[in-house]
């Protein structure tokens, strides 16, 4: 079987792109967008919420178009896209420092932010105080404000977990077949924040359990689907991942430094190691289930 190239898991193979070919003759005048929309719905490229993966699709065809496979309509200037795509903006918030016990910061709020007027602020306060900076997720994503005192102290922001990650396969014990069939339910922390002028021993390892109280439950209110298994990855150049030792996450191993969508299979970033974290106890079940 020729294979032209793997994309997210999907052999690409010459049908599929004369059927691309012949999808943009057919529409002319249509946009990138737009044959990226078509695409997915002839292939059955649909969220379990029933959304199509455009983003997904889109990286597909702009890889074959770089390719010299297919032939993509000019890209046309999309000044929301422009507008997403920005920066976060700077916020000023009370930075008085807080240095105090758990018991003494007093109750802490928990928010789930994604598609309210204070996602920017969690935005905002990753890109200037974490210190990866922010970058936009693709795909599922929850963001989440923490908020002790009257002001906002941390965030959390969870995205779709990468495709291959081996010492996370290897942990969970799932196929190829059952590991392409439910990965929608492994969630990957790609930020936690706790303000540098927040210093309350414990808080994060106590933040950390929160979550996994109710992260599951969000993912379903705003996906249609739970979580079964969490992951985060920690420069152990920077820290052993105290804060998740302590509250019982596993250290599962050392990334490849691989990237999530490497074509090379060749390290091109640090080496990370992998924790994770499951929200049920038979997750191994669940995530090697079949139908």
């Amino acid at each position: 079987m020729e294979i032209v190239f793997t994309y997210r898991g999907r052999a690409i193979q010459p049908a599929d792109v004369a059927f691309i070919r012949a999808l943009i003759a057919a529409r002319p005048k249509a946009s990138r967008r737009r044959l990226s929309i078509e695409l997915c719905r002839a292939w059955g490229w649909v969220q379990p919420n029933g959304a199509v993966c455009d983003a997904v699709c889109r990286g597909l065809l702009l890889a074959l178009h770089r390719g010299g496979h297919i032939e993509l309509p000019a890209a046309k200037y999309d000044s929301m896209a422009a507008w997403r795509r920005r920066e976060p903006a700077t916020v000023t918030i009370d930075s008085t420092p807080i240095d105090s016990s758990l018991v003494e910061l007093g109750p802490v709020a928990l928010r789930q932010v994604r598609r309210t007027d204070e996602e920017a602020l969690v935005n905002a306060l990753i890109a200037q105080h974490h210190y990866l900076g922010y970058r936009q997720p693709v795909g599922e994503h929850l963001k989440y404000v923490v908020a002790a005192q009257g002001r906002p102290i941390g965030c959390f922001l969870w995205s779709s977990a990468p495709r291959y990650l081996a010492p996370r396969d290897t942990f969970i014990g799932w196929s190829p077949a059952e590991r392409k069939r439910n990965i929608r339910f492994v969630a990957y922390q790609t930020r936690f924040l706790i303000l540098p002028w927040v210093r309350v021993p414990h808080l994060a390892s106590h933040l950390l359990a929160r979550m996994a109280d109710r992260l599951s439950g969000d993912w379903q209110q705003v996906y249609a689907h739970p979580i079964y298994f969490t992951e985060t990855f920690v420069d152990p150049e920077r820290n052993r991942g105290t804060c998740y030792r302590a509250a019982n996450w596993t250290a599962l191993g050392l990334t490849q430094g691989r990237g999530k969508a490497d074509q090379t299979h060749q390290q091109n970033r640090s080496l990370k190691l992998l924790f994770g974290y499951p929200l049920v106890r038979d997750f191994r079940r669940r995530l090697c289930a079949v139908a």
